[in-house]
């Protein structure tokens, strides 16, 4: 039997200043609730969490230590039935997020996710990235629900710098180009079940939105400000795109993403969105899409400062194989690749990587 699934966060809410009813929403799930932040987000926003939770209910907040990995998730979670939680929340960017996703998980415990930047989709859905301390990939952990609250202050994601808003744009533009080519091979959506009309009605929303409003939203975050079109690019980078991949599917975008890790050096030093959109123009190569298309997403990530080249993916002068390890990482059975399609080799993956380079140079 074919079933279709869709899965979405308990409730979502956006707005310029919502971080204020944090304490309020956080009543709804217990007395006690465990925080959990870097040093510099809390540096950043801590006076207005800790402005909306007092008097509302008791917390104790704890820094996370950088990577979303098991022993960073068995620490925290230790720390969290230390603290006498009874709801755990995230303050932060995707790997806080996914990690504090985990720690709730393993305490049975509502999950509240209060992203700072909107730079990925990790937020609404009901499964982490999990990681090496060193930061390379190993797994996706899924979860029986997605998030009971997604809050999100579109005035303090505008104050993040702009690189980290239009990495969420390049991350969001993959949600649409994976969902069709999950749909196309009959493949699995990341919630199990078959591609759902809801599930590809809002991938493509999502696309749409980036594509139309990205560049104008893109401009003003540089001048740190809240305008409609970064509402909406807002919601479609968060909600839309996580509801998107999560009912739509991942394929060979984030694969490719994560084929990435297998390297060493400064391509590190970029975020999760800049590598996707790379990995996005990777995967549009072995998808034979038009070259038209292919073109159009070249030109837009050029607008939005988004890497086209291995240049500017750090990867200048990198040795074929390299690239063959990232396609061999990508290519794992435990990551996406074969969602596009099941016999793609190592090395048609890395002569993807190199074609993006060479067609990128020439548009």
């Amino acid at each position: 039997m074919t079933k279709r699934i869709f899965a979405s966060p308990g409730r979502y809410v956006q707005g310029s200043g919502v971080i204020a009813e944090l304490g309020t929403y956080l009543a709804e799930f217990g007395d006690n609730a465990f925080l959990v932040s870097d040093d510099i987000v809390w540096g950043l926003i801590g006076d207005k969490v800790e402005a909306a939770v007092s008097g509302k209910t008791k917390f104790t907040r704890e820094g996370f230590g950088g990577e979303a990995s098991v022993n960073e998730i068995k620490r925290l979670a230790d720390a969290a039935r230390k603290a006498g939680s009874k709801v755990v929340v995230g303050l932060g960017g995707g790997k806080t997020l996914d990690t504090v996703k985990a720690v709730a998980d393993e305490l049975k415990q509502p999950v509240v996710i209060v992203p700072t930047i909107a730079s990925t989709d990790a937020p609404c859905s009901a499964l982490s990235v999990i990681y090496s301390d060193e930061g390379v990939f190993e797994e996706y952990r899924f979860y029986s629900k997605n998030p009971d609250l997604v809050l999100v202050d579109t005035w303090i994601c505008a104050q993040a710098p702009a690189r980290l808003f239009a990495s969420g744009i390049a991350d969001g533009l993959a949600t649409y180009v994976e969902a069709l080519a999950v749909q196309r091979s009959n493949a699995k959506t990341m919630v199990g079940g078959a591609s759902s009309i809801a599930g590809m009605a809002i991938a493509e929303a999502c696309e749409k939105t980036l594509l139309t409003y990205g560049f104008s939203a893109y401009k003003a975050v540089q001048q740190k400000l809240v305008t409609p079109a970064v509402e909406a690019v807002v919601e479609a980078s968060t909600l839309l795109s996580g509801l998107g991949f999560e009912n739509g599917g991942l394929a060979g975008a984030h694969a490719i993403h994560n084929g990435f890790t297998a390297l060493h050096g400064e391509i590190h030093n970029l975020t999760h969105g800049e590598k996707v959109a790379y990995g996005t123009l990777a995967h549009m190569v072995l998808e034979q899409r038009p070259d038209d298309e292919i073109a159009e997403y070249i030109e837009f990530y050029r607008l939005i400062d988004m890497p086209t080249t291995l240049k500017e993916l750090h990867l200048e002068g990198v040795s074929r194989e390299d690239l063959i390890k990232v396609g061999e990482l990508a290519n794992s059975e435990a990551d996406t690749l074969r969602n596009l399609r099941a016999d793609f080799t190592a090395q048609e993956v890395a002569d993807a990587i190199l074609a993006v380079d060479a067609l990128s140079q020439s548009v």
